[in-house]
């Protein structure tokens, strides 16, 4: 029996690596279940080579709890070490201080994700455990060697009677970290970050149940058996062609990763390119609903099939961290604690890269099933309207497959839309206007007004609309948006031909202050006298778009004035000068007939609106009451 010391500058490495190196205590059985994986790995390449002369079989990694022993022991079945390894790659971590033992893990990290068969990752063990030992056998004909440590720099190295090929880790678990000894609690880590791990884990064994035998009475109980309880896929769907899978088998795969999840998805993108760099991976849309707050970080991350992080920002667009699934790609570069990613050139070239296949993914579901993608329009529009406002790249592939509802529920993509309406709500300015509704309900009696003079009406309900719109305005020439209650339709698309008013210009000047006299001074309506059509409703309120949508904007964040969202609604009262109720007002004698009519229309002009509620509702009613004895 040999010992030794580990040769480091720093006189205690193990507080360094408990306080520095890791953040998170778990992470150490995703460690060491990621390097008994690369030695299990290791072993199959040296076989398929003719490097390893022995048979590879079917190994797996076994994890054990002793809890009376306070012990957690990893075993695996893969390439081992002899005793000149385990000095070599055990022992001599040779650092002189934190930042290069920083920097020799990420260049071995880069060494095609093996790190011998230990990499620092090993050391991370001290973190729950106050002493750790080491058995292990190389499959080259050498003995089997037993290491141990209790966290200070020495340690003893002694022979083995281990016999099969492999290496065991012993952790003597601290007394701060008796959680891990507990079933649960290793078993919630090991379906967390080694789910989809290529070799099988073990942890325990579960009962089965077998067919009855033939001839068995109804009342005999069904035969059982324990079985290895396998708590890992090896072969998740994203590793394989899609080629090789059904439509059911996605299916069945995103049960697997969200078990809680009822809905079905919509429809996924199987991402696999191995140039210039390599991702596979397999991300879904679910339904997703008009609220921005719905929840993120659902994709998943792995390298090499274990789990890194569900927080994808930076390699995912932001747009698409609203969908599901998963990205498995050994170049995306992590830390040492594999969950803080580094923007770099690499990662934004796979973040262009999976926007760039979303877009052609949407794209080709649009040219190949129009009807089933107006369908899922609603429940899919969201991240597309979110990715449009974000990224430009998507934007330009997005005109394509992009579309815009009617209220008639008629779906158009941008260019559809210019042909069907150019010629009918292109103004004298020659700029094309597109009406639009946020609300078919609250916005009927407008929408109906647009409809009788033949106009297409949109229906623009999601949050970031204006956004949006902002941006087509901006990007395409000669157009602009105006909601159907912005102002009276004349206005909204102005014609040359005007109407000529049949009062005049004296007319005009009483009737605004006879109804300025009943607003008051304190009314938030401007009033606004307009020759129109006598068949035009005799009061119309509107709301100006720019002001509107401004104020919307910076409720949803970005886009407007500073503090707009604060503002007070502001609303147009447009008058009809050529409508006979309009007459009678400005000709009735009395005083309290005239406040009565005005009052009157103007309430319903709200009523049309949806802005006539509380006390004035209440005496709208009275008045109508009364009106009708």
């Amino acid at each position: 029996m040999a010992t030794g010391k580990i040769n480091v500058s720093v006189e205690n490495i193990f507080p360094l690596i408990k306080k520095f190196l890791y953040s998170d205590h778990e992470i150490f059985l995703r460690e060491l279940i990621s390097n008994a994986t690369d030695a299990t790995l290791k072993l199959k390449h040296l076989t398929s080579i003719g490097e390893a002369k022995v048979e590879y079989g079917h190994p797996q990694i076994e994890v054990i709890i002793d809890k009376e022993a306070k012990k957690l022991h990893v075993i695996d079945q893969g390439i081992g070490m002899t005793e000149e390894e385990v000095k070599k790659y055990i022992n001599e971590v040779a650092f002189s201080g934190a930042e290069e033992f920083l920097n020799k893990y990420d260049d071995d990290a880069k060494d095609s994700g093996i790190i011998g068969h230990f990499g620092l990752g090993f050391y991370s063990s001290f973190m729950v455990a106050e002493r750790v030992e080491i058995i292990t056998k190389s499959f080259k004909d050498e003995p089997a060697v037993h290491w141990s440590c209790d966290g200070s720099p020495e340690f003893d190295i002694k022979k083995a009677k281990k016999k099969e090929r492999g290496t065991e880790i012993i952790l003597h678990i601290a007394e701060d970290s008796t959680e891990f000894l507990e079933e649960n609690k290793i078993g919630e880590l090991l379906r967390k970050y080694n789910k989809f791990m290529p070799i099988p884990i073990k942890f325990g064994t579960k009962t089965e149940t077998l067919p009855k035998p033939e001839g068995a009475k109804e009342d005999d109980p069904a035969p059982t058996k324990e079985v290895d309880n396998i708590i890992n896929n090896p072969n998740p769907a994203w590793t394989k062609q899609p080629t090789d899978l059904e439509e059911a088998d996605y299916k069945s795969f995103y049960r697997e990763l969200y078990p809680m999840q009822f809905e079905e998805p919509l429809f996924h993108i199987h991402l696999n390119v191995d140039y210039p760099f390599h991702l596979t991976g397999i991300l879904y849309f679910p339904k997703l609903t008009n609220d921005l707050n719905i929840q993120k970080d659902r994709i998943q991350l792995y390298q090499n099939q274990v789990f890194v992080t569900d927080n994808v920002e930076g390699i995912v667009p932001e747009f698409l961290t609203m969908l599901r699934g998963v990205i498995d790609s050994p170049d995306i570069p992590l830390n040492v604690s594999r969950s803080y990613l580094q923007a770099d050139g690499a990662v934004k070239k796979i973040a262009s890269y999976i926007t760039r296949k979303v877009a052609d993914k949407l794209n080709s579901l649009f040219k190949n099933d129009r009807q089933d993608f107006e369908k899922k329009w609603n429940d899919i529009k969201i991240v597309i309207e979110y990715g449009m406002l974000s990224e430009d790249k998507f934007f330009e592939k997005a005109d394509k497959f992009a579309l815009y509802p009617t209220v008639d529920g008629n779906y158009y993509t941008f260019d559809e839309l210019k042909d069907k309406i150019k010629d009918n709500q292109t103004d004298k300015d020659d700029k094309m206007v597109i009406l639009y509704t946020s609300d078919k309900e609250a916005q009927h009696s407008y929408i109906e007004a647009a409809k009788e003079k033949g106009y297409e009406v949109l229906l623009m309900d999601s949050p970031i609309i204006g956004h949006l719109m902002q941006k087509l305005e901006t990007s395409k020439e000669k157009i602009s948006f105006a909601r159907v209650d912005a102002d009276h339709l004349d206005n909204l698309i102005k014609k040359e031909d005007t109407q000529i008013s049949k009062l005049s210009d004296e007319e005009k000047e009483r009737l605004k202050g006879d109804l300025e006299k009943v607003f008051g001074e304190k009314s938030n309506y401007t009033v606004q006298l307009e020759a129109m059509d006598s068949n035009a409703s005799p009061f119309i309120i509107t709301e100006p778009e720019f002001l509107r949508r401004m104020k919307e904007m910076q409720q949803t964040g970005g886009g407007g004035m500073f503090g707009m969202g604060n503002m007070p609604e502001m609303y147009n009262l447009i008058v009809n000068t050529n409508h006979e109720l309009v007459s009678e007002i400005l000709h009735t004698k009395t005083a309290k007939k005239k406040a009565r009519l005005i009052n009157q229309s103007l309430d319903l002009a709200k009523l049309s609106k949806g802005l006539l509620k509380g006390k004035d509702l209440t005496a709208f009613i009275k008045r109508s009451y009364e009106m009708v004895k």
